[in-house]
Formats: structure tokens, sequence, C-alpha cells
């Protein structure tokens, strides 16, 4: 009895045990079929500000509709515009309308004078610049396929987020 039960313990942990330490040198091909496959598409998080300007509801987006928008969305915490906010001050309002303190566009490239404070017409610069680098076709709109980023770096095969095959995680651009 006592070989019957470590003969079936045997055959039941040897596959177990080798999918939990697979080759490093092999590849997958697809990935598990519990999960599903990587995403190829994403949106930077100022593309989904962008596209939340769309005033008029027609998937496009303007110059004329964008700089309003900006304006809304200072200063972060609402009331009366200052002057100018501080980098801890554009945190939170990139954590507000970005989603996340840390979200591009930075504090130092927005802040163009390089005085440590960030100014309505600094912001409204920096968004004309992206806006400009997501207008492909340059007719001076974006619509939503502009401001999509493709990753052809992941899918089958591929490692996490940022990751390349092989290890390689340099930021695409």
């Amino acid at each position: 009895m006592r070989l019957l039960l470590i003969a079936i313990f045997a055959a039941w942990a040897t596959p177990l045990a080798a999918q939990q330490s697979p080759d490093p040198n092999i590849v997958p091909t697809a990935p598990p079929r519990d999960q599903p496959p990587s995403p190829t598409i994403f949106a930077e998080p100022v593309a989904l500000f962008i596209a939340a300007c769309d005033a008029n509801g027609d998937a496009v987006v303007t110059p004329a509709e964008l700089t309003p928008c900006v304006a809304r969305s200072y200063p972060p915490a609402g009331g009366a515009a200052p002057e100018s906010i501080g980098y801890i001050q554009f945190a939170d309002w990139a954590e507000r309308w970005l989603g996340d303190r840390n979200a591009l566009p930075s504090p130092f490239e927005t802040d163009s004078d390089a005085d440590n404070r960030i100014t309505l017409a600094e912001l409204q610069a920096q968004f004309a610049k992206t806006f400009t680098r997501f207008d492909r076709d340059k007719n001076g709109a974006v619509k939503r396929s502009e401001l999509l980023t493709l990753d052809s770096g992941r899918g089958l095969g591929g490692g996490g987020a940022g990751q390349r095959p092989g290890g390689d995680q340099r930021r695409r651009r």
C-alpha cells in the first residue's frame, strides 16, 4: 500500500515540478491559457487627458478644445487660479488629472523658465508640444487613433510591461 501511495504521489508531483521550473532557455510561444494575451495598444495618461478635452463629442480634439480644457484643470486644488504653482502642487495636479503624481509631462519639462514654478501658460505650452507630437498626420487635430501607442515588442513570447524578449527593457517612443 505504501509503495502504491509513493508511486501515485511521484506521478502527480513530477509534472507539477516540471511546470514550476521550466527551462529558462525556452521562450514560451503563447501566454498561459488562464491569462489573456499581453496588450499591445496603450494610451499614455496625457493622451487620456487630451481625449477627455473633446468638447463637441466628435472624437477629435483641436487646439481650440485643448487650451480651455487645460485651463479648467488649473490649479490642482480648485479655487482662484494662482499665478503659478510649485512642483508639489504640479504633482497634485498630475495625480488628479493624469492619474499618477509621476505621470508625464514632468514638472521639469513643463517649467520652461526653470524657476521651480509652473504657470498656466507653461502648462498650456507643454500640452501644445504634446499635442503636436500626437498629431501624426499634421492636420491640426488629434483623433483617437493618434492618441494610441502600439507596442510591437509585446505579444506572443514577450515579457511583461516594458519588457522585450531577452530581458531588454529599454523604453520605446
